[in-house]
């Protein structure tokens, strides 16, 4: 197979090309479907999936979808990074996946299908490592490749983890690194293999989800392309509350310090932080309030309260201005 950067076939990478935060509130303001007593989560407060009530007895569906361009090199990767992506949505509300479907777009006569091939079987193989079938799917010819999942799921309405129940009181728990934003950066710049951002990109969040919901946790959501500080800020406003950043805690990628050094720092990571600046106060480089900021791909939970395995980074204070302090 003739080897084909895929990067390269792409203005940018993974969750760094999601629309600034900003830009998306001013975008969806206002907007909502048809009102329904059933919908227990949906637009309001900007959590990682909706869910609606079906049956009796308190059981949800959740629904969700999630796609990007390149964001690594290899193909089969690829399909596995965005496919765990897009379960991690259900897994951020304390759910179970039941299914997905492929979402595809190729630039067909430019990159090769067997390419495509390569991506779709990523996914699938994360899939199988989900325990739910992946079923069909849709694809289109697209100028640049883009590949994700659409993702049905379960759980139970007094069991999700929501954007919206943070308590004051709370630590703050991290449960994977940050820094892939800008280690893939500089892996589309120079072709340099980080293996162990992919590692991190591609491990699900399903056991962080169990063991939050297995302690009771109410509220969580994951890190993905507005930053660790985009999330955090997105949830405290929907719970009215602040928070307190121990900066020094927060567990950092192998690299990804020296990468940001050297110059390598995405777009999307510098928008992140111009959104959630005026909210934050800090006494911290702007190296390291971008790191912080960074726009993140199959990221981490975040979640208000502790878990095993996880990092507690800081906690959760009654609200003031501004709504986050890293110390």
């Amino acid at each position: 197979m003739e080897t084909k950067r895929l990067t390269g076939y792409a203005h940018g990478g993974g969750c760094a090309c999601k629309i600034p935060p900003g830009e998306l509130e001013q975008m969806v303001s206002g907007l909502v479907g048809v009102e329904s007593e059933d919908l227990v989560v949906g637009l309001d407060d900007g959590d990682d999936a909706c869910a609606v009530v079906f049956g009796d007895n308190g059981e949800v569906a959740i629904s969700t979808t999630d796609f990007f361009t390149p964001v690594v090199d290899n193909p089969f990767d690829w399909g596995r990074i965005a496919a765990a992506n897009a379960l991690s949505d259900v897994y951020a509300m304390g759910g179970t996946p039941l299914l997905a479907i492929n979402i595809l777009g190729w630039p067909r006569g430019v990159l090769p299908v067997e390419l495509a091939t390569e991506v779709l079987r990523g996914g699938l193989e994360v899939c199988r490592s989900a325990g739910i079938p992946l079923a069909g799917g849709h694809s289109i010819d697209n100028p640049e490749p883009i590949y994700g999942l659409a993702v049905t799921g379960r759980g139970h309405r007094d069991r999700l983890l929501r954007n919206d129940a943070a308590e004051a009181g709370l630590p703050l728990t991290l449960t994977k690194p940050i820094g892939v934003g800008v280690l893939n950066n500089r892996h589309k710049a120079t072709g340099d293999v980080f293996p162990q951002a992919v590692e991190s990109m591609v491990r699900l969040n399903s056991e962080a989800a169990e063991a939050a919901v297995a302690a009771g946790v109410k509220a969580a959501t994951d890190v993905t392309g507005f930053g660790l500080l985009g999330h955090l800020f997105k949830m405290c406003r929907a719970s009215g509350v602040s928070a307190v950043i121990d900066h020094a805690a927060v567990p950092v990628l192998e690299g990804a310090r020296e990468s940001m050094a050297e110059g390598f720092i995405p777009g999307g990571s510098r928008r992140n932080l111009d959104w959630v600046s005026p909210h934050v106060e800090s006494g911290l480089s702007e190296q390291e309030m971008i790191l912080l900021a960074d726009a993140q791909t199959s990221g981490g939970l975040l979640i208000a309260g502790e878990i095993p395995g996880g990092t507690v980074i800081g906690e959760l204070v009654p609200a003031q201005a501004p709504v986050i302090r890293v110390r």
